[in-house]
Order: C-alpha cells, then structure tokens, then sequence
C-alpha cells in the first residue's frame, strides 16, 4: 500500500460523537439554546463575584464603591449564587439586614423558578 500524504479518506470514514456536534442539533444531547443559557450564568455569576470581591476591596481602601442596587440587579440577572458566593469569600455585606434578605429573596425565586422549569422539561425527574 502506498503512502498518501492526504488522510482525507480516513478522516471521513471515522464517525464522530454527537459530542462534538456544533450545529442546532445538540450537544451532549440539549439543544444549543441551552448552552448559551449556561454561559450566560457563569458570565453573570462570575462577573457578580468579582464585583463583590472589587466592592469589598474598595471598601477596605476607602475609596468610591459600588452601590448596593448594582449588585442587587447583578444578582437579579442570574447571578446570586455567584453573590452567594461573594458574600461568603469575601465576608462582605453580611451586616446587612435588608440587602441579606433581597439577595436571599432573588436566589430563592430563580430557585423556584429553574425548578418549575426543570419540571416542565423533564417531567419525568421531577
């Protein structure tokens, strides 16, 4: 059998995994208005993270902070667990009575809600 520099025959013949499909058919078997949901959440929740981390640092240094609405709405676009997070890492903003309870208010209504819209997607889970 001779050589050929061009593998384009075997590369064909091999069959990929639904895996690595990149089209709107699926991958790892969601749709991929699914994925884009998904790192729309690790975007917020890691943006809302380091503005709690960079809110805390300015507040160490006295200087200009972020105002509590801005965190508040970060966290109302998806990101309490990351301000969740942000408040446990960095031991920031624990004092606060009221804004406690609105960010504990936010996580526990989008909780309910991604339950409501897991149990209409997989009915069989729930």
């Amino acid at each position: 059998m001779k050589f050929s520099p061009r593998f384009s025959r075997c590369i064909d013949s091999v069959k990929k995994p639904r895996i690595f499909s990149l089209g709107s058919t699926a991958l790892f078997g969601y749709p991929s208005t699914m994925w884009i949901a998904v790192v729309y959440l690790w975007v917020v929740n890691t943006l809302t993270l380091l503005a709690f981390g960079w809110d805390k640092l300015r507040a160490r240094r006295r200087k200009r902070r972020i105002p509590e609405r801005k965190l508040l709405w970060l966290a109302a676009l998806g990101g309490s667990p990351g301000a969740l997070l942000g408040r446990w890492i960095f031991r920031h903003k624990t004092r606060k009575r009221l804004f406690s309870y609105y960010i504990f208010g936010i996580f526990g209504a989008q909780a309910v809600l991604a339950y409501l819209l897991a149990a209409l997607e997989l009915p069989s889970l729930v």
